[in-house]
């Protein structure tokens, strides 16, 4: 696959302040006003104003010249505009979720492994005479990268269309009659388009090295302020990630998440759809009302 990562988001929100004060106490890093790094993965959000919380640009990298030109041939044949900044990237709109699409020439990135857990199993002794490795992790959680957005499409269809016809995702897994798992890398899913009555962000997904630190990210953010938790621990069916979810102070979710499957043979790999509960999660506790209809999007469409 020519695409390899999402590189950044843009996220528009009323009072970027508070939320910046989220995303630090998250655990990127805010290397100038608004603009925040993971650990591999450099800059990778923006915050900037916007009179509603949403999802404004979203980018995605290649690795040559020739990837723009066949994903600029490939929306101009679904009659989408292109716009070409420079030889090393070009952007477009899919007008169903009001999400502009910067493709540009970006390098790969490279993640050091995570550290190696210890982990005692029934009949395989791997640690011996000593406490749990996590315990020793004094640090604050870090994210080590952006993973994937969840957005809200006036047409789901048609953005499934932008995405896969003209920029090249590939499909993983399907919930049917909600949305499809679209991946630009090897990772399970970068995005996932859902119907909505109005365009906008559902969560952000960033990942963290494994599931003791999805637990400590989440229980420094909600030893903070409870009001941020929204639904966790849990593990999900499709991508088989472990999950914590917290809000912003905008009512956009953020996800810390590990262990993720990894797709790097489409001919090994077969989309399955899933229903009712598996859609959403394996084990977990009930999904929350607020989760799947969030309250300003139900009072925006009412």
């Amino acid at each position: 696959m020519s695409m390899h990562r999402l590189t950044a988001i843009a996220i528009g929100v009323p009072d970027v302040a508070p939320v910046a004060a989220f995303y630090r106490d998250f655990g990127l890093a805010e290397t100038s006003p608004g603009v925040f790094a993971t650990r591999d993965g450099g800059e990778q959000l923006r915050l900037v104003p916007s009179p509603r919380r949403r999802l404004l640009e979203l980018g995605v990298g290649v690795d040559h010249p020739d990837d723009l030109e066949r994903i600029a041939r490939s929306l101009a044949a679904l009659g989408v505009p292109v716009e070409r900044s420079g030889d090393d990237r070009i952007a477009a709109r899919d007008a169903a979720s009001d999400v502009q699409v910067v493709v540009a020439i970006a390098e790969r990135i490279a993640q050091p492994p995570s550290r190696e857990a210890r982990l005692n199993l029934p009949g395989v002794v791997r640690r011996r005479n000593a406490r749990a490795d996590s315990f020793a992790r004094a640090e604050r959680v870090a994210p080590r990268k952006l993973g994937h957005v969840v957005v809200g499409s006036l047409d789901a269809d048609a953005s499934r269309r932008f995405l896969c016809e003209g920029l090249g995702f590939a499909v993983s897994d399907e919930i049917p009659g909600v949305g499809a798992f679209l991946r630009c890398s090897t990772d399970h899913h970068n995005v996932l388009v859902q119907t909505a009555p109005i365009a906008f962000l559902h969560h952000t997904a960033w990942e963290v090295d494994d599931v003791d630190d999805v637990g400590r990210g989440a229980k420094a953010m909600i030893d903070a302020d409870p009001s941020r938790h929204v639904w966790g621990l849990g593990r999900h069916y499709l991508g088989s990630n472990y999950f914590w979810y917290l809000r912003d102070p905008a009512g956009n979710f953020a996800e810390y998440y590990s262990d993720l499957d990894v797709i790097d043979d489409a001919a090994l790999w077969r989309p399955e759809p899933a229903r009712g509960m598996a859609g959403l999660y394996s084990w977990g506790p009930p999904v929350p009302g607020e989760f799947l209809a969030p309250p300003d999007l139900v009072a925006s469409a009412a």
